[in-house]
């Protein structure tokens, strides 16, 4: 056997110094310069250039007594040798953080609805397996400024567009048509949504104010309906109070209204019918590493999903694990 292709720990270790010597030497603009950052010296920083060269084939640099340039070749060679040891040091910092305990501070935004009862259980889970984590639990309904809130994480529901974060969808949360008995006043329940249109409406802003679609479960038939709300507001719980006194028909989230709907203090009106389910994501800014603390809590959350603990969810049947190290 060739003994020169055996790869060995040091000869990998060796080529990875040459590259990071290289990537050194073109960003201190001189050997000199890069020596003196490395505390080396500059026979010593050529030789690893010299190294590197044989290694590869080709010329990298064209030096002259003035100069340094880059070849086509050293070009080429910087950008992918720049990849690879932040690559490396980004693998590196992650399994030395996973090998420690999570801990530090979390900041986690979350909807107002959804954050005060349905996340409440997977975060208190997650404060009990994580004893070194302390979580700042945000309760906010607006688009996160990741950077300037300094935000770790995110549950958003309905549709991401910001292409710069990590999206991992937890759920669909169905949405389904109420009122109250008083609401009809002894008249029989509408069979059909176009009926809907002559009782007063109470509108969810984020989602709906003049114009809400319906969809037949069974024959993907679609009903559009134009609204006046007697009642709207960017919040569910005055909604679901206002509903249950009767003022108006809704649209809401199935996970708000279970016992409601159990208790007949709330009807299910037109039952083959329901507005388009929304997603729920947990969304995360890119970055080269993340933290013990926010792995942790991004794997129970998913955890949590799919084991369909939180009532009113309908998780799907997979979801992507968050890359290690994410390319936009």
């Amino acid at each position: 056997m060739n003994k020169a292709a055996i790869e060995t720990p040091s000869t990998a270790a060796d080529r990875l110094a040459l590259m990071q010597t290289f990537v050194r030497i073109v960003e201190a603009g001189s050997l000199s310069a890069a020596a003196a950052q490395m505390m080396s010296t500059q026979p010593t920083v050529s030789r690893r250039l010299q190294a590197l060269e044989r290694l590869l084939g080709v010329r990298l640099l064209q030096r002259s007594t003035h100069a340094m340039h880059l070849t086509e070749d050293g070009a080429r060679c910087y950008a992918r040798a720049k990849a690879l040891i932040a690559d490396w040091d980004a693998l590196a910092a992650e399994l030395h953080d996973t090998a420690r305990s999570a801990s530090g501070l979390l900041r986690v935004v979350v909807p107002h609805a959804f954050g005060q009862s349905q996340l409440v259980a997977p975060l208190v889970a997650f404060l009990q397996a994580q004893p070194e984590v302390d979580v700042e639990w945000l309760l906010e309904d607006q688009p996160v400024d990741f950077v300037g809130q300094g935000i770790d994480c995110a549950i958003q529901v309905g549709e991401v567009q910001d292409p710069a974060v990590v999206a991992i969808r937890l759920a669909e949360v169905p949405r389904i048509v109420l009122g109250a008995p008083s609401l009809l006043d002894g008249a029989a329940p509408p069979a059909h949504p176009r009926e809907l249109a002559g009782l007063p409406w109470l509108a969810f802003q984020t989602y709906y104010r003049h114009q809400i679609t319906l969809q037949h479960a069974g024959t993907g038939e679609l009903c559009e309906l134009a609204l006046r709300p007697r009642l709207s507001s960017d919040s569910l719980y005055p909604l679901r109070m206002a509903a249950l006194q009767g003022l108006g028909v809704g649209v809401f989230s199935a996970w708000l209204v279970q016992e409601d709907l159990a208790s007949g203090r709330l009807l299910h009106l037109v039952p083959q019918w329901q507005a388009a389910s929304l997603p729920v994501h947990l969304v995360y800014p890119y970055a080269r590493q993340y933290p013990a603390r926010l792995r942790r809590f991004v794997e129970l959350m998913r955890q949590h999903a799919l084991a369909g603990a939180v009532q009113g969810w309908a998780g799907p049947a997979a979801m992507p694990a968050p890359p290690a190290v994410p390319t936009p």
